[in-house]
């Protein structure tokens, strides 16, 4: 089979793919044929050793595919089911633990850039109906995030507020998940394109970040304050943020686009009774959840451009642009 491996961590070049012999799934465990895989920010800096991994790790921490083989104490799954992975292959159920998110796919385990893996029968959720795998591919990492930070944390209800910043996979998701449940959605992004591309996905007001320097000041004025913030660039938009959020809001703080250190001004996140809160993505739990609500909104993520698994450093060369609306692809 084919499958992708960092050769030695520290730049997209090292990324090469090989040959290998698929293995025999464990007694509680099945083979996947994974079909698609799609970009995350996370994916880019294990790629390009921003994070460390081992030699021969093979990357991404999405993926979706069709079970070919169960092992014989297998209960949950059966071949020709079609399956999605999980961020935290063994966070199953309840709050964050450091034992349930200590593995990580595609950084301190293999992730889901070859063509067929043995995984645990709990480490799978099914995908949406009607989705196709690059979709349903789309979905493990970032549209849990939103889901999360909206829903399970922000207990998001009809007639809410919420801002979401850039057209990335998390931004659009939560977009998309809001609308689903009744709420107002605000959103920034970078050119009257992408701006116009948000409307058509139902954002009911958009702020060119790069015309509106003092864009969350701009949306409180608007708003009255917001109620839910999906933040993504850290030091490059917290500020902006707080500014956004209305009384007793919360921020969902969720990337760090933007670096890794920010400042912020304390007293005004104390006298809104704001809450800061930080999201890595979620559990087995709140992925079977999400695909529920996705079967009943029937909403279809928003995909960008699709590579072949030999082009994966290409695509996170695409990524770098920042050009992208949506999420980018892989499939093999």
């Amino acid at each position: 089979m084919k499958a992708m491996q960092i050769k030695k961590s520290g730049g997209l070049d090292n990324l090469t793919l090989v040959d290998v012999d698929p293995s025999e799934p464990k007694a509680d465990e099945v083979r996947v044929r994974w079909h698609a895989t799609s970009l995350n920010y996370h994916d880019y800096l294990v790629a390009a050793g921003a994070i460390p991994v081992d030699d021969d790790r093979v990357p991404m921490s999405d993926g979706a595919g069709v079970i070919e083989a169960v092992g014989e104490n297998v209960t949950q799954w059966q071949t020709g089911d079609k399956v999605m992975s999980l961020f935290f292959p063994d966070w199953l159920d309840g709050e964050a633990t450091a034992v349930g998110t200590s593995m990580i796919a595609g950084e301190n385990i293999d992730g889901f850039a070859q063509e067929y893996s043995c995984v645990s029968e709990q480490s799978l959720t099914a995908i949406p109906d009607g989705y196709t795998f690059a979709e349903a591919a789309s979905l493990p990492c970032a549209a849990l995030t939103a889901w999360r930070g909206l829903i399970v944390e922000g207990g998001l209800k009809a007639g809410d507020k919420v801002l979401v910043e850039g057209s990335g996979g998390v931004s659009i998701f939560g977009l998309q998940l809001a609308k689903a449940a009744g709420a107002t959605v605000y959103a920034t992004t970078s050119s009257d394109e992408k701006a116009s591309r948000l409307k058509e996905l139902g954002a009911d007001s958009v702020i060119n970040y790069k015309e509106d320097e003092c864009w969350g000041r701009t949306i409180n004025k608007m708003t009255g304050g917001v109620d839910h913030v999906l933040d993504v660039g850290g030091p490059s938009t917290l500020p902006q943020s707080i500014e956004a959020i209305g009384y007793g809001g919360r921020i969902s703080l969720l990337g760090v686009l933007g670096g890794r250190d920010a400042t912020i001004v304390l007293p005004k996140v104390f006298f809104k009774h704001a809450y800061l809160h930080g999201i890595a993505v979620g559990s087995r739990r709140m992925q079977q959840e999400m695909v529920s609500a996705i079967d009943v909104a029937g909403f279809k993520p928003v995909l960008d451009q699709g590579f072949a698994l030999e082009n994966l450093a290409d695509a996170f060369r695409y990524q770098e642009t920042g050009q992208h609306f949506g999420k980018i692809v892989v499939e093999y």
